[in-house]
């Protein structure tokens, strides 16, 4: 019988599933306490299934059974995609089931940022409400506004769709190629990085995370958005230079941001960002719902029984199929 390891909780119904056909070691956490177990039991495993763990060649090294590795999400950079590859390992992710609760997320911070939904419900709640509101506790319209949108793959032309047909904004878009689809049915415009962040209203990051991604967002980005500029990031936190940032809100660079993703999370407690009035600060929550998270666990699952039954769905590193049909041909 193969070996799993399942490094993250996953719903009773989906792990009972991969127990009556597989060998499993479940771990709801990994930290400084487990590591080491966590890493025995990896070096006799044929597959993991989990996510929040940095995997690379240390870890893997002594596992020569392993043979497919399943991502409970979509982005996949805490993975060493080109040692998987090397290895013949194949990674696994799930594209598609989080696509729309994420744009959703990324719409709840465009509008929480623009109309001050979170600071003015404290405001509320710490009973300063006394009178008639005035300017001091307005906010900016979005509705018709233009929302310039990095990265146009699956969520953020999602975004997109909501922005046009939602709210009729004007649509900018920064990629590496061009989203066809969203031209003609939004009206989307393809802009180099500095057309887009003179000219949107809000600037939302929706790219992954990769050696050019990373702090694509520094003090020069920007100091070219408008000064009433909303900033959104529902992406990674590493594509945005933090202290830049801080310093754009803190100076009024930029008007107000909203942020899923951080630095280094959970966020720390003494950040400025956390005593900024304009800022929305939220913990990861892009796809944070019952239904969506039991739908991204159940696919990792589909994934990883796939991939050892040897026909592998969602594959992030194709190339990996190669190598290892190669190397079963050779032993």
């Amino acid at each position: 019988m193969k070996r799993l390891v399942v490094y993250a909780p996953i719903p009773a119904p989906l792990l009972e599933r991969l127990r009556q056909q597989f060998e499993v070691s479940c771990f709801d956490h990994i930290d400084g306490s487990n590591w080491s177990a966590f890493a025995s039991a990896v070096q006799s495993a044929h597959g993991l299934l989990g996510t929040g763990v940095q995997i690379g060649r240390e870890l893997l090294a002594p596992a020569r059974d392993l043979q497919a590795i399943a991502t409970i999400t979509v982005g996949y950079d805490t993975f060493d995609v080109d040692y998987l590859t090397e290895r013949g390992i194949v990674l696994s992710n799930t594209p598609d089931v989080l696509t729309d609760t994420t744009a959703d997320a990324i719409f709840a911070l465009i509008l929480a940022s623009a109309r001050r939904v979170v600071e003015l419900a404290e405001y509320v709640k710490a009973g300063d409400w006394l009178r008639n509101i005035g300017p001091a506790q307005y906010g900016v319209n979005v509705h018709s506004k233009t929302l310039g949108i990095l990265g146009m793959g699956r969520i953020g032309q999602a975004v997109a769709r909501r922005g046009r047909l939602g709210f009729g904004m004007d649509l900018l878009y920064y990629n590496r190629s061009p989203a066809p689809r969203a031209e003609a049915e939004l009206g989307a415009r393809r802009v180099s990085l500095d057309v887009l962040l003179a000219e949107s209203d809000f600037v939302c990051v929706v790219l992954p995370l990769s050696a050019s991604t990373e702090k694509l967002m520094g003090a020069r980005e920007f100091a070219l958005m408008k000064p009433g500029a909303i900033f959104i990031n529902g992406a990674r936190g590493r594509i945005v230079d933090e202290k830049a940032l801080i310093e754009a809100l803190r100076t009024g660079v930029i008007h107000a941001a909203g942020l899923d993703v951080f630095e280094h999370e959970p966020l720390a407690v003494d950040s400025p960002l956390l005593a900024m009035k304009n800022v929305v600060a939220v913990p990861h929550i892009g796809s944070a719902t019952h239904e969506t998270r039991f739908d991204m666990a159940q696919l990792a699952v589909d994934n990883l029984i796939a991939a050892l039954s040897g026909k592998p769905q969602h594959v992030v590193n194709p190339k990996a199929l190669g190598v290892g049909r190669q190397r079963r041909d050779d032993q």
